[in-house]
C-alpha cells in the first residue's frame, strides 16, 4: 500500500529542539526561590537626638555652565539605604493554610494580603511533598 502523506518528522524535531529552550513543560519540577528579600523604597529619617544639631542640604551639586557645556552631568548619592526588607506577617505554611480558611475569617484575609505581598515581587507558593516553597511566577 502506498503512503498518502508527507513525513513530517524533521519538522517536529526542529520545533522540539527550538521551543524546549523558551519554555518548560507543564511536569517540570518547579523553579526554587532562594532567599529573596522583599524590599520597600524609604527615605532615611533622622532621629530624635539627632536632628537639633544638624541641617539639611541638598545632595546635588550645581555645576557651571561651561562643564554642562561638555556633557557634564551632576549625579546624586546618598550614604543611606533606600530600602527596607518587607517580611510577611506570618510564615509561609501559615498562608497557604489561611488561604483555605472561611472567607469570613479574619486569617484568611491575613493570608490573602501576604499572597499578595508575594505577588507584587513576582513569587507565589506551592507545596510540594508536604513541603511549602517559593516559587517564581512570570
Amino acid at each position: 500500500m502506498a503512503k498518502n502523506f508527507t513525513a513530517i518528522d524533521d519538522l517536529v524535531k526542529k520545533y522540539k529542539k527550538e521551543n524546549n529552550a523558551v519554555s518548560m513543560p507543564k511536569e517540570a519540577e518547579p523553579v526554587r526561590a532562594e532567599k529573596f528579600e522583599i524590599k520597600e523604597v524609604v527615605e532615611h529619617k533622622v532621629e530624635e537626638e539627632v536632628r537639633p544639631f544638624i541641617s539639611p542640604r541638598h545632595d546635588t551639586i550645581e555645576l557651571p555652565p561651561d562643564l554642562k557645556k561638555m556633557g557634564l552631568q551632576s549625579t546624586s548619592s546618598t550614604q543611606f539605604s533606600s530600602y527596607q526588607n518587607i517580611k510577611l506577617p506570618i510564615p509561609d505554611e501559615k498562608v497557604v493554610v489561611g488561604l483555605h480558611a472561611p472567607i469570613t475569617s479574619s486569617f484568611r484575609w491575613l493570608a490573602t494580603f501576604a499572597v499578595y505581598l508575594l505577588a507584587t515581587v513576582h513569587l507565589g507558593l506551592k507545596v510540594v511533598h508536604g513541603k511549602v516553597i517559593r516559587v517564581l511566577r512570570s
